[in-house]
């Protein structure tokens, strides 16, 4: 008898699970082609009653988005904002009414995001959703990504990276390291001396190799000595940093010694320095 009800039980609980089991795949199926159909194909319309609950949340700061026609016109702002989209579902999993989400979103920033006018930026952006399903609808939704990677990868906020890969240009080029200096150019470099300076006569420099032979070497050449004092960085929007410092030389031909004040200001991206324009201030080079 005892062996009869253990079996029973064992049957009951087998059956639960693969009926959780079943349920929670056919949740999984139908959330995932819901906003596959929704992003990737631009078809806004399916955030409707049929896939969502009336009240469909989305947990926000500093007040969720609550309701279809809301959480509708919240979504609408990325296909308005972004063109060339792709959006991919990384990993999938869940238990019971509980999906997790990993998910990627591309795009180029084309139109108007939310009040923000077209950057012409691209993003590449990961993030987390949780999702709560209800009778088979999606009832709620939490986001979780990195803004400050967002917005700086749209060019409005400042990338602190940037700021560590130019401080570590200015520390190479002070141990005299110039192979480093030059390995974190882009290729295609564009590099301005300023108009008073006596190697602006090569300008544009458009290339890691003439910017080493058209200034680096002619610094070399004409000064007994060459150093960068006092140097401030602050990090721009747009990829961009503006560094203060000074020069502190001695030119070989004349025996003269000279100090100024400069201004440079880098364009960056992936890493590498794609621009540079050096402004000068009082003194002489």
């Amino acid at each position: 008898m005892k062996t009869s009800i253990t079996l029973f039980l064992l049957t009951i609980s087998f059956s639960l699970i693969s009926c959780n089991d079943s349920k929670l795949e056919k949740n999984i199926t139908m959330y995932e082609e819901t906003w596959n159909q929704i992003i990737n194909d631009g078809n806004i319309d399916l955030i409707n009653n049929t896939n969502f609950t009336e009240d469909i949340t989305l947990i926000a700061s500093p007040e969720n988005i609550v309701g279809i026609d809301n959480f509708k016109a919240y979504y609408q702002n990325f296909l308005t904002g972004f063109s060339d989209i792709k959006f991919t579902v990384v990993q999938v999993f869940g238990q019971e009414d509980n999906i997790v989400k990993h998910w990627n979103f591309k795009g180029n920033h084309t139109g108007d995001f939310f009040g923000i006018p077209a950057t012409g930026k691209s993003v590449d952006i990961n993030g987390v959703t949780l999702v709560k399903m209800k009778d088979g609808k999606i009832a709620k939704e939490e986001d979780f990504m990195d803004n400050m990677i967002f917005m700086q990868q749209l060019g409005l906020l400042p990338n602190q990276e940037n700021i560590a890969t130019i401080n570590s240009i200015y520390e190479a080029f002070g141990k005299g390291d110039i192979p480093t200096v030059l390995g974190m150019m882009d290729a295609n470099i564009v590099w301005n001396e300023s108009s008073s300076s006596s190697y602006s006569d090569g300008n544009p420099y458009t290339s890691p190799d003439a910017v080493l032979n058209g200034v680096f070497k002619r610094l070399g050449e004409d000064n007994e000595y060459f150093k960068l004092e006092n140097i401030k960085l602050s990090p721009l929007g747009n990829n961009q940093v503006l560094a203060t410092l000074n020069y502190d030389g001695k030119l070989k031909k004349t025996g003269e010694s000279y100090k100024t004040t400069v201004v440079h200001l880098w364009t960056l991206k992936n890493g590498k320095t794609t621009a540079f324009q050096q402004y000068l201030g009082l003194g002489k080079q």
